[in-house]
C-alpha cells in the first residue's frame, strides 16, 4: 500500500512529510521479497541478478518526504540463498503478494560473514555512491547519492533467523566495518530486538570485549507492542491490558538502561517500534473505532515515560498497515488514505514537545482522577500540560486558575481521522473524553 500505484500512496507520503519528524525508520520487510531484497538469486559465473526496481519505487518517496530530516534505513531482509536451507526457497513472482516463509535458515553458508557484508556494501553504494560494481566486475549505475545518517543492522534477529547474540554481533561487526569504509559519518544501530526478556543479548552486544577492534556499538534499538491477554478481548479490556503491558515493558527498559550505562554509556537508545497488535497480520475482522484512540493514548504514555528515562527516540509503529499486513498497527486509514488517531497523537506530541523541554513536578489536589496521566512542561513556546485519559469514560476535573484562556488541543474518540480539535478554555474546568490525549498551552 506504499507502492507508487497504491490508491493511498500520495496521501501516505504527504502525511509523512507533514509530520516533520526525525529518525524516520524505513524497513523493507521479508513478506515482500521483491520489494526488500536486491539480489534474489546467487550470481553464476556468467550473470548476476541485481534488481532495484521495486526497492527504488518506495525509497525515493521516503527520501523526498523526509527531506531535511534524519532517517534510519534498514534493509533488514537478507538474501535467503546466503543461508543454509533444506531446499531452495521459492517466492511469488508478484512483488505485492505477501509471503511469510522467506526468512529461512539459521546458519550462513559463508560463516565468515564476508558474503553478506559484501551484499550490503553494494546495496549501500547503490543508494549513496551512485552505483556499485557487482561480483563479475560490471558497474551498475543508480544515480542515487542519498545521505543516510543512521543505518540499522537487521531487524528482530531474535525472531528472524533466530540468531544467537554471538552470531548477530559477528554480523553487525562485519557489516559495520565495511560500511564505515564507504560512509564514516553514518552511525550504526544494532539489535532491533522484538523481545527484551532475555538480558544476555544486551550483556553480550554492549560489552566492548565482544566486538572486533575498532567497532563500537553506536546505538541500540528494541520494540514493544501491547497485545490482548486472551482471544475475545475488546476496547473495554484494552484500557487495562494495554497500559499494564506498557508499564511492564517500561520496567524492562529501566533494567536494560542499567546494563547500557554500565557497559556502553555512550551508546544511544531508540525504541523504534511502539504500538499495539490485536491478532495476526492476516486479520480482516473489523476493528473497533475506539481502538485507534486507546492505541494512541498508550503510545503517548510510553513516550512520556521514555522521556523521563532519557531515551533518545521513541518511534511509533507503523505508518501503513492493512489487511494481511498488520492492519491494527497502522497510522493511516487504508480505505480512505486519511491519517487515523494514532497518527494525530504522534503529530500532537511532536508539534508541542521537543528536545530541551523541562519536565516539572505535576500533581492533582486530592489525588489523580482515575486513569488520568499528566505532565507539565516548560517549553520554548511556553508552559504546557500533557493530559492522557487511559480509561473508556469521560473524566472531569479543574485545572489551575491560570488555565482560563489557555488553548486546548485534543485527540479523542470524537476527532477520529481528523486533526486535533482546538478550543480556548473559558474557565478552569475541563472534560476529557475516553482515551483523550490533550495538550493545554497556558497563556
Amino acid at each position: 500500500m506504499v507502492r507508487p500505484n497504491s490508491p493511498i500512496h500520495k496521501q501516505t507520503f504527504t502525511a509523512l512529510k507533514a509530520l516533520g519528524t526525525d529518525y524516520v525508520r524505513y524497513v523493507p520487510w521479508f513478506p515482500y521479497p521483491k520489494m526488500a531484497v536486491a539480489e534474489l538469486k546467487p550470481p553464476t559465473k556468467d550473470a548476476t541478478f541485481w534488481d532495484f526496481t521495486y526497492l527504488d519505487s518506495t525509497m525515493q518517496a521516503l527520501m523526498d518526504a523526509t527531506s531535511g530530516h534524519t532517517v534510519v534505513i534498514n534493509f533488514s531482509t537478507t538474501p535467503v540463498w546466503m543461508w543454509q536451507t533444506d531446499s531452495a526457497v521459492r517466492y511469488p513472482e508478484n512483488p505485492y503478494q505477501p509471503y511469510w516463509d522467506y526468512n529461512q535458515g539459521t546458519r550462513l553458508r559463508d560463516t565468515t560473514v564476508k558474503e553478506l557484508a559484501a551484499y550490503y556494501v553494494r546495496l549501500f553504494s547503490w543508494y549513496t555512491k551512485g552505483g556499485f560494481t557487482d561480483e563479475l566486475g560490471k558497474f551498475h549505475k543508480s544515480g542515487h547519492y542519498y545521505k543516510i545518517p543512521y543505518w540499522e543492522v537487521l531487524n528482530e534477529p531474535d525472531l528472524e533467523h533466530n540468531m544467537s547474540p554471538e552470531l548477530y554481533t559477528r554480523i553487525y561487526d562485519e557489516i559495520v566495518k565495511e560500511l564505515k569504509k564507504i560512509s564514516p559519518e553514518t552511525k550504526f544501530i544494532g539489535l532491533s530486538f522484538a523481545y527484551i526478556s532475555t538480558p544476555v543479548y544486551f550483556e553480550y552486544f554492549l560489552n566492548p570485549a565482544n566486538h572486533r577492534y575498532g567497532i563500537v556499538p553506536e546505538g541500540i534499538s528494541y520494540h514493544h507492542y501491547s497485545t490482548p491477554s486472551y482471544e475475545g478481548q475488546d476496547v473495554e479490556n484494552y484500557q487495562y491490558t494495554f497500559f499494564e503491558k506498557a508499564s511492564a515493558f517500561l520496567d524492562k527498559v529501566r533494567y536494560i538502561e542499567n546494563i547500557r550505562k554500565r557497559l556502553a554509556p555512550n551508546t544511544f537508545t531508540t525504541i523504534n517500534e511502539i504500538g499495539t497488535i490485536l491478532r495476526s497480520p492476516r486479520v480482516i475482522k473489523p476493528i473497533e473505532k475506539e481502538y485507534w484512540n486507546v492505541s494512541g493514548a498508550m503510545y503517548a504514555y510510553i513516550f512520556l515515560e521514555l522521556t523521563k528515562l532519557g531515551i533518545d527516540a521513541a518511534g511509533e509503529s507503523q505508518l501503513v498497515g492493512y489487511p494481511t499486513q498488520y492492519p491494527d498497527v497502522s497510522m493511516m486509514n487504508w480505505e480512505t488514505g486519511n491519517p487515523n488517531a494514532r497518527y494525530w497523537v504522534l503529530k500532537l506530541l511532536h508539534d508541542h514537545f521537543g528536545p530541551g523541554d523541562q519536565l516539572v513536578a505535576t500533581s492533582f489536589k486530592g489525588g489523580y482522577p482515575d486513569g488520568v496521566i499528566s505532565q507539565a512542561f516548560i517549553t520554548k513556546k511556553g508552559n504546557k500540560l500533557l493530559l492522557i485519559n487511559s480509561r473508556n469514560k469521560e473524566v472531569q476535573f479543574a485545572l489551575p486558575g491560570n488555565a482560563n484562556g489557555a488553548t486546548l488541543s485534543v485527540v479523542d474518540v470524537s476527532t477520529m481521522d481528523n486533526p486535533p480539535a482546538s478550543s480556548t478554555l473559558s474557565d478552569a474546568n475541563i472534560t476529557l473524553k475516553p482515551f483523550s490525549v490533550a495538550v493545554v498551552q497556558f497563556k
